[in-house]
């Protein structure tokens, strides 16, 4: 059996970062005395996870239609940033759910829209690479220049499929449509999870095999099915 999970969402969780630079874009292209109403960690994941645009959230967090398009692409410039990555954090569970995977003998790969620069940072800190050795890592060359994460993560998959030996029981894991249609193109069995940057209703859009929680709901889904095969 193999197992490929993304990074971002299932096994790490990017809320702390992405509203810390929230607040640092409102507080930034505000005026000096303009009142606004910065939302809770709660509100604002919520709304990113529904996919309420960025302009729509600096629009309700008091700002004109002109400055939240500047908060946009403020935003877009530092979301991803190496300076804020240290926000993120390991989605409880996650590590557990790795070893688990790793302890039962399956192939387990990471696939993920994040560059090599910003995700050697994570495993690092983490102690990620006991998990995923070099040649069980994909994704982005530091130079990529991505046009779509849809097209990009589907890229991946083309990649790794060609390099791997064919296995048919393989699972993916993943937070988004990205995720979804690059298993479906290939048809890999996909997972997504709730830990991520998309809610229910945005992941049942793109019908995944099964949507759940986290990470470690979805590695007791797959092995639950490969033992009722056994």
């Amino acid at each position: 059996m193999r197992i490929i999970t993304d990074f971002d969402g299932p096994i790490m969780d990017l809320s702390d970062r992405y509203y810390h630079v929230y607040q640092l874009c409102l507080e930034t292209v505000k005026q000096p005395h303009q009142p606004i109403t910065i939302f809770s960690k709660a509100k604002f994941w919520a709304y990113k996870q529904a996919q309420v645009s960025e302009q729509q959230v600096g629009i309700e967090s008091g700002l004109t239609a002109a400055q939240a398009e500047a908060f946009k692409q403020m935003r877009d410039l530092h979301a991803h940033q190496l300076q804020y990555l240290s926000f993120d954090r390991v989605v409880p569970g996650s590590i557990a759910a790795l070893a688990k995977i790793q302890a039962s003998g399956s192939k387990l790969l990471v696939m993920t829209l994040r560059r090599t620069c910003e995700l050697i940072p994570a495993f690092t800190q983490y102690d990620l690479a006991q998990f995923f050795p070099p040649h069980h890592r994909y994704c982005l060359p530091d130079d990529y220049v991505k046009h779509g994460d849809v097209e990009a993560k589907t890229q991946l998959m083309a990649t790794a499929l060609t390099e791997l030996k064919p296995d048919p029981d393989t699972w993916m894991i993943g937070d988004t449509e990205a995720d979804i249609v690059a298993a479906q193109t290939y048809n890999i069995s996909v997972i997504g999870v709730l830990s991520g940057i998309r809610n229910r209703d945005r992941l049942e859009q793109h019908q995944p095999d099964k949507i759940v929680n986290n990470l470690a709901e979805a590695v007791d889904f797959i092995f639950a099915k490969f033992t009722s095969r056994s």
